[in-house]
């Protein structure tokens, strides 16, 4: 218990120091939502990657799809790797830092309204992201509780979660965007050397990785059509590639349409930084959610299936580590700690902004200053925070179905309503304002009858639904964001008089022309 408390003082007042020492660099809205757009590439790929996967990823998902699917969830993180963050680089991260700083814009919505030229659009984002937003924070907490009943026996949870917001709360408010990637750049770092350490102690336990995957080999696998499936859990795609194919879309391809991912974009330095950074976040992505994903694969060589099914997924990942030594314990609650503090730092920081710079700044007619603007974004995260932990320790608590539903659904309407709109944005002129809204509609629309329908338990009557496209939210999700980029192009075809003028001008700083150093190519 002394290890365990003195890991977590040392970790706490590490990052409390970040944020007072970052505060310099926070000093107008420009320095404290973007940090000036001066970030390096280490910092902008390890706040990237640390805001990609929390205790949601470690404690949860990887519990419940390698319960699922075997050692063959190792491919979602891998597609989390590979999609979610190299292509992402790849394909948006230096169109979006150019795109946003000729817009000037700092926030998704921001975006919405400068590159399509209409306030509505704005207003429209930024109510989906206040909605679904808080409800995705909170869930952070949720992977929390396990792995902090069993560290800490007779400890309320709901201690666990006032600490972590308080802690979380003074370094974004003080620092800003430089305190959370410096912070994001240390809890990383800790990610990535427990996620090694876990691997070996849980492979340790079988007789390494080939004496549990023999062990694996023997469970007994169940295809969704009820055949059995020798050896299924050990197999290459598992018992059940077609949903694992879902998983793989939503957690990867969700991340281009997710404002505090894209966000980070924003904010880094020139396009040199952009190239390492790919490289970094990916190599980052392979081992934290690879190495996640992988070992959830062998949970269900430390827990039984009535075990499972009367206490949840969220059981798994802790019952894999119980009994291991007190270092391990304290290395990997400290991880999850991390994970789920910088996903936190994020995600507030997003909403905080989102709500100030595009609802309550337009709302004042000018008339804020940017001391002013400051205040009230600190005041915002604030709230954020303290909404998101009241609701985790309400529903921790009392098992509210709607709050656990509305989590569910979260990640899938944001994703659904902004990746189509913000990808061919940055890529295609002829992108209508008309479109853009089809697109919100969609996503949002999709995912609120994805609620509706876990709430109600309703049956559409069509195996197509009920079957697959509103199985889950995952399946919804996936459904939401693919019919986005279906839709947008072909609503832009038939409404190209909602088409906003000066395009050609947005664009051309693509092909801008400025004088630089041989270290810099992105100019100011």
């Amino acid at each position: 218990m002394i290890l365990k408390i003195t890991l977590l003082i040392v970790f706490f007042a590490v990052t409390v120091g970040v944020g007072i020492y970052c505060r310099k660099n926070s000093t107008d809205v420009n320095g404290f939502v973007l940090g000036g757009r001066s970030v390096g590439p280490w910092l902008t790929a390890f706040a990237f990657g640390t805001s990609y996967f929390s205790a949601v990823i470690f404690v949860g998902y990887a519990g419940q799809f390698g319960w699922n699917f075997g050692v063959a969830s190792t491919w979602i993180g891998l597609g989390n790797a590979f999609i979610g963050s190299l292509m992402a680089w790849v394909i948006l991260g230096r169109r979006t830092r150019l795109m946003t700083q000729k817009l000037d814009s700092r926030t998704m919505p921001d975006f919405f309204e400068h590159r399509y030229q209409s306030k509505g659009l704005k207003l429209f984002a930024s109510l989906v992201v206040f909605v679904f937003l808080i409800p995705y924070t909170a869930s952070l907490f949720n992977g929390l509780s396990r792995l902090f009943e069993m560290a800490f026996p007779g400890v309320d949870y709901a201690v666990c979660v006032v600490v972590m917001a308080i802690l979380t709360g003074i370094y974004v408010i003080i620092g800003g965007y430089v305190a959370t990637a410096v912070n994001d750049f240390i809890q990383g770092i800790i990610m990535l050397g427990g996620i090694v350490a876990v691997i070996a102690a849980v492979l340790s336990q079988n007789g390494g990785l080939t004496g549990s995957l023999v062990a694996l080999a023997e469970k007994e696998a169940v295809t969704p059509s009820g055949e059995v499936f020798p050896g299924g859990f050990a197999s290459f795609l598992g018992p059940d590639p077609l949903f694992l194919l879902v998983v793989v879309l939503l957690t990867s391809l969700g991340t281009w349409g997710l404002p505090q991912m894209v966000g980070k974009f924003y904010a880094i330095r020139d396009e040199a930084s952009v190239r390492k950074g790919t490289i970094i976040s990916t190599v980052f992505a392979i081992v934290v959610a690879g190495g996640c994903y992988f070992i959830g694969g062998f949970g269900r060589l430390f827990i039984s299936p009535e075990t499972v099914a009367a206490e949840g997924f969220d059981v798994i990942i802790p019952a894999m580590l119980n009994g291991m030594p007190d270092l391990l314990i304290a290395v990997v609650l400290v991880l999850v700690l991390s994970a789920s503090m910088s996903t936190l730092s994020s995600l507030v920081l997003t909403s905080g902004s989102t709500i100030t710079l595009d609802l309550i700044v337009p709302a004042s007619k000018g008339k804020m200053t940017e001391k002013g603007k400051m205040n009230v974004m600190r005041v915002m995260i604030a709230l954020f925070i303290l909404v998101s932990a009241v609701i985790a320790i309400v529903q921790a608590k009392s098992k509210v179905v709607f709050i656990a539903q509305l989590m569910g659904v979260s990640w899938g309407a944001l994703a659904g309503a902004f990746l189509a709109p913000f990808l061919y944005g940055l890529f295609h002129k002829k992108v209508t304002r008309t479109s853009v809204y089809v697109s919100f509609t969609c996503g949002v629309v999709i995912s609120l009858v994805q609620l509706a329908k876990s709430l109600t338990g309703f049956s559409f009557g069509v195996e197509l639904l009920d079957g697959f496209l509103f199985k889950t939210s995952l399946h919804s999700g996936v459904v939401a964001m693919l019919l986005g980029l279906v839709l947008v192009p072909l609503a832009s075809l038939l409404t190209r008089k909602s088409c906003p003028k000066g395009v050609e001008e947005m664009f051309a700083c693509y092909d801008e022309k400025v004088v630089s150093t041989a270290k810099k190519s992105l100019g100011e």
